[in-house]
């Protein structure tokens, strides 16, 4: 296998060391601050006692937080430099490994707006990858990849931090969602994989680009095009159809139904947690410059504060389905509404003042990942195709 040279100072190397070093100049801005104060406190004879054993408890906390983040930083950021010092060359290559495939998904989803801004080699690009490798869209290329290929064409786009190998069953009983759309309905599947960093407008628009790149080039005619994105994926791809309303691209005639699996279209908890953590690290002098830390997290990430709302048109007469799933068995349970599937509400997932072909579900007894395997949302998939007049697969 071909590889790039080890770069004499990397972007991760870079990253390393100027996140440990802001981390030690707030550390010792903080102690500075701290030492001040305690000590004022320290020569009033009352509180004297007490005070000293606040102090060793904070700076017994301070030194804990502070160390995990200088060794936290460093794991994440020395496993990057490993991976961007050992990605492979051009296209003919063998695929990463799974750790290193994975590691870069998250660096992406936490990063991947800056990997992008400054040409980092670990920045992903969007395209279909096919056995852990981006296939050229052009129709050779995919003729080769997908010999038996269809006229219906089902795409299927990952959520935050993943890519495409999470569609993929790794346990008994979870479902390959591809092979039975194929078994059921004829349907070949192809997977996207996308640097979730990226604002999610900017995403939607390169999938707007790669859907058309990608129906033109198809060895057979698509005449039914099916999207299924979970999780940022289905905001990904609901944002691809609004920018193609208005457009003269021509995969939107021929896309029948967008399925959301778990897609916070009403904003995520999480990120809107993070955000109130990172006010309120910013009305502090001492914590101000964690907040800017903080700050740091990708635009993709934010974006999922308040997610895109909802258009009420429902573009090109695309079918909209949206599924969304709680940890508790009864879907009408009280908590239901406030723990969703861990991630993302019932109520963001499934939520929406859309008109035209639009209908929900909710499913019960399921966590956020386990909505890409899981046998019932299969069944749900199968439901909605169905009712839309999808014929079974010829024998």
């Amino acid at each position: 296998m071909t590889k790039k040279p080890p770069p004499e100072t990397g972007y991760s190397d870079a990253a390393k060391v100027a996140v440990q070093e802001t981390n030690a100049r707030v550390r010792e801005m903080h102690k500075a601050i701290a030492d001040q104060s305690f000590d004022a406190l320290t020569r009033i004879p009352l509180i004297a006692g007490p005070a000293a054993l606040v102090r060793t408890a904070h700076d017994t906390i301070a030194g804990t937080v502070y160390a995990a983040i200088h060794h936290g930083s460093g794991t994440l950021l020395g496993a990057a430099s490993m991976i961007e010092r050992n990605l492979p060359e051009g296209a003919g290559d063998e695929p990463p490994s799974q750790i290193a495939r994975s590691m870069r998904s998250a660096l992406n989803a936490a990063f991947g707006d800056h990997f992008a801004q400054t040409g980092n080699v670990l920045a992903i690009t969007m395209g279909i990858y096919h056995h852990g490798m981006q296939l050229a869209i052009e129709r050779g290329a995919l003729a080769a990849a997908f010999p038996a290929a269809s006229r219906r064409l089902c795409v299927f786009i990952h959520g935050l931090a993943f890519d495409e190998h999470c569609w993929q069953p790794a346990d008994a009983g979870e479902i390959d969602f591809a092979r039975e759309l194929h078994a059921e309905f004829g349907y070949t599947s192809v997977y996207v994989r996308y640097n979730t960093g990226l604002p999610i407008a900017e995403n939607g628009a390169r999938l707007a680009a790669l859907l058309e790149e990608l129906a033109a080039a198809w060895p057979e005619t698509v005449d039914d095009l099916l999207l299924i994105g979970h999780s940022m994926g289905g905001l990904v791809a609901r944002e691809a159809c609004e920018l193609a309303a208005g457009s003269e691209l021509q995969w939107p005639q021929f896309t029948t139904m967008l399925i959301c699996l778990g897609s916070p279209h009403l904003g995520s908890p999480v990120e809107r947690l993070g955000h109130a953590v990172n006010t309120a690290l910013d009305r502090h002098e001492i914590t101000a410059p964690l907040g800017k830390i903080a700050a740091r997290r990708s635009q993709g990430v934010k974006d999922l504060r308040h997610g895109p709302g909802a258009n009420p048109v429902t573009p090109h007469a695309i079918a909209l389905r949206f599924l969304g799933g709680t940890l508790t068995d009864d879907v009408d349970h009280p908590l239901a509404a406030w723990f969703g599937d861990g991630l993302v509400t019932m109520g963001s997932a499934t939520d929406h003042p859309i008109t035209g072909d639009v209908k929900s579900a909710r499913i019960g007894g399921i966590a956020h990942m386990a909505l890409v395997t899981e046998a019932r949302v299969f069944a749900q998939i199968r439901d909605w195709l169905a009712e839309a007049g999808a014929a079974p697969a010829r024998p």
